[in-house]
């Protein structure tokens, strides 16, 4: 590539940027700043490839120290424009007016390069020298081409990185949103399983209780009707003595009365006088027919329940433990090599003196981190019911009964009689 083809390159491209950014819109902020940067690096190239590759050897001949003093002076007032309009904001009212007046100056500076500057140099300078000089540029050129695809190239890895990551802290949101959701629900399964099993004991509790109350109620009935049934007899064995007493015949002499039997004391009574006259029921028949009289006797009887109570609650609870950890990987990184060598043979094959430009990717490969989910174990919860068996001791009463026969207190004269 020539050292003019080289200088006018940069201004085609300059000029269509400057095209397709006086056609944007206030509205199109981001589609503007790109532009501008673009158009700032191309020109920012442009001046440091003459001020690096052109000019110095330009210094060397006196008749081209004007110009070039000239055109570095062009150079700074560019990047002081572009370093005005870089700092201003992009859809101002004015931005475009003065990208309008930096294109203007731009393609005036332009002019004055290929019409005084490069024909200076191709009568100042060899055809050699020229040649050099265009392939440092080249050079530079293709220098800042690659850095701008790498740049492109790490700004996609970056984005494409960042939308991964993204991802990814979304798929583990949701699976530590539905992981908390599964804890509150089995949370809430587990306190109404609790409070159903309260609800059952307390049930069970109540039943129990009220089948003891019952039966200690069964108890004072049985033990009331037996002492109102001694009661009712001691009254009716009372008055009948009282009657028995009133309609015997006597003498008026109490022992002529007991010795004749007119007393109105029956023997086939079983009952003492001691024990009709005392205050306790539980030693009066509840009932005579025919001479005949009944004394219950009760007992009581051991009811064993059971009652089922809480002895404790067991918690089992899940959290999360964070681990770091660490990979070992391989990456590849591929660089372009530039090099020159002595053809095989000097032999033209293919098409030749013509302008080729071929572009390699450099590519680097960076670690991308991704988390799998995978089940460990299993942690079962259940209850297990045993049965044991367990003795009650405790004491209960019943009723017993002393016989005495009235013989065995009567003397012996008084026996005497009776029998003769």
């Amino acid at each position: 590539m020539t050292l003019r083809t080289l200088m006018q390159a940069g201004p085609a491209k300059a000029n269509e940027l400057f095209t397709r950014l006086a056609e944007t819109s206030d509205g199109a902020l981001k589609t503007r700043e790109r532009l501008f940067a673009e158009l700032k690096a191309e020109l920012e190239l442009h001046a440091d490839l003459e001020e690096q590759h052109l000019f110095p050897v330009l210094r060397k001949h006196v008749e081209m120290k004007e110009l070039v003093v000239g055109a570095a002076k062009d150079n700074k007032e560019l990047r002081g424009k572009l370093a005005e309009l870089d700092a201003q904001a992009k859809n101002d009212e004015t931005f475009l007016a003065k990208i309008s007046e930096l294109k203007k100056a731009f393609r005036q500076h332009a002019r004055d390069e290929t019409k005084e500057l490069l024909s200076a140099v191709q009568k100042a300078l060899s055809e050699e020298q020229v040649q050099g000089i265009a392939e440092k540029m080249e050079t530079g050129l293709a220098d800042a081409e690659q850095a701008r695809h790498d740049q492109v190239a790490d700004r996609r890895a970056t984005a494409r990185q960042e939308r991964e990551q993204a991802e990814l802290r979304s798929q583990q949101d949701e699976t530590a949103d539905r992981e908390r959701q599964e804890r509150a629900e089995a949370q809430a399964r587990q306190e109404e399983e609790m409070e159903q099993e309260r609800q059952a004991v307390a049930r069970r509790t109540r039943e129990a209780a009220l089948q003891t109350v019952q039966a200690v109620v069964r108890t004072a009935e049985v033990a009331g009707e037996s002492t109102r049934q001694v009661a009712r007899s001691t009254a009716e064995g009372a008055q009948r003595v009282a009657t028995a007493s009133a309609a015997a015949p006597t003498t008026g002499f109490l022992f002529w009365d007991v010795m004749l039997g007119m007393s109105g004391l029956q023997p086939s009574r079983s009952v003492s006088s001691r024990n009709a006259g005392a205050s306790h029921a539980d030693r009066t028949d509840t009932r005579a027919s025919g001479g005949e009289q009944v004394i219950p006797l009760a007992e009581e009887v051991l009811t064993v329940g059971t009652q089922k109570v809480s002895t404790g609650v067991t918690s089992v609870r899940r959290y999360v433990v964070e681990t770091p950890v660490e990979r070992h990987v391989t990456l590849v990184r591929e660089r372009v090599v530039v090099e020159r060598r002595r053809p095989v043979t000097d032999k033209v094959s293919g098409e030749m003196l013509t302008e080729l430009t071929v572009e390699v990717t450099e590519t680097d490969e960076i670690p991308v981190v991704g988390k799998a989910m995978r089940l460990k174990e299993e942690i079962v919860v259940r209850t297990e019911r045993t049965e044991h068996v367990e003795t009650v001791r405790d004491t209960v009463r019943r009723d017993e009964v002393e016989i005495e026969h009235a013989d065995a207190r009567r003397p012996a004269r008084l026996r005497a009689a009776v029998r003769g």
